[in-house]
């Protein structure tokens, strides 16, 4: 295997023993033995951050169209057609489609299914579901990456308790993304009070930097990992917030048919949020918010639940 075909969890081809998430990944490719310490120039230009932000505020602006659609009786194929169509209506691009091979333009995933699950007419949203609905837009170049979790007509009170506690741990993620703070903080905020909570964070997914590429540099672990590279986190450095949390155990697996849908081993609930976030020298920006959330000062909306 070259490093051209490598994910992000297979073994380096420097032969470090690392995975490669963890060196040549962190350090671009064809760059020789991995250095001990890698250090990345992970920093956006005022420019770039510029880029960031029109990005983001389209990727909100596109996931505040697409709220009222997220109904009960909605295919998922319906809401992947609006997506593309409003994209590209304003002249940009839906980063999903094709990517990697994969076939829509965004990601829907239901109740047990974690993320990457495929919208298909077949797919039509009951009342009492869950659905995560992921949009990547790229806007003259940079990407902007956001997901929300909806409820779809009267859900257990179970559903809507793992909600909030997705929400809530999602923005304590963002809150800990400070300069000066190591990016394993994010992790040390948002695990603790997913576990206090009887829940269990997604370990094999992990929240990435992002800018001209859709995946850049680093992953942002949302569990503990002692072994993760201690990155400091500076200003300008731009990233996803993005923890998946299940009812249940921790551990996915994935469809050996369309090999991308992936599920909780044991079959039970998962939810996810995510924003993408700008470190300045105050509290961490985020970037991917509508214009309606930006003006309640809100980074999440769920009818009908409280996330402080």
């Amino acid at each position: 295997m070259t490093h051209a075909t490598l994910s992000r969890n297979d073994p380096c081809y420097c032969g470090s023993g690392k995975k490669y998430k963890k060196c040549h990944m962190l350090l671009g490719e064809g760059n020789g033995a991995c250095a001990e310490k890698p250090k990345p120039e992970f920093v956006k230009t005022p420019p770039e951050i510029e880029g960031m932000r029109k990005a983001g505020a389209f990727n909100g602006e596109l996931m505040d169209y697409l709220r009222p659609f997220v109904k009960e009786g909605a295919s998922t194929l319906t809401l992947d057609t609006l997506a593309r169509e409003y994209t590209v209506g304003h002249g940009h691009v839906p980063a999903c489609l094709g990517y990697k091979g994969y076939p829509k333009s965004i990601c829907t995933s239901i109740n047990n299914v974690v993320c990457h699950g495929i919208p298909s007419e077949r797919e039509i949203l009951g009342n009492g579901d869950i659905v995560n609905v992921d949009l990547t837009t790229i806007v003259d170049g940079f990407y902007g990456d956001s997901s929300e979790t909806f409820l779809v007509g009267e859900v257990s009170g179970e559903a809507k308790r793992l909600v909030a506690v997705t929400a809530k741990a999602m923005l304590l993620g963002i809150a800990a993304c400070k300069a000066g703070s190591p990016l394993q903080a994010v992790a040390r905020a948002v695990e603790p009070y997913v576990r206090s909570r009887g829940c269990s964070v997604v370990r094999q997914y992990t929240g990435h930097g992002i800018g001209r590429q859709f995946h850049e540099n680093f992953s942002v672990y949302h569990h503990v990992d002692d072994e993760a590279e201690e990155i400091i986190l500076r200003p300008g450095m731009t990233l996803t917030v993005e923890p998946m949390v299940n009812l249940g155990g921790w551990e996915v697996t994935t469809d050996r048919r369309d090999k991308w849908t992936v599920r909780t081993a044991d079959g039970s609930l998962s939810a996810q949020f995510e924003h993408t976030v700008l470190v300045t020298e105050g509290e961490p920006e985020i970037l991917t918010l509508a214009p309606t959330q930006k003006a309640a000062r809100a980074a999440v909306v769920i009818p009908g639940i409280a996330v402080s």
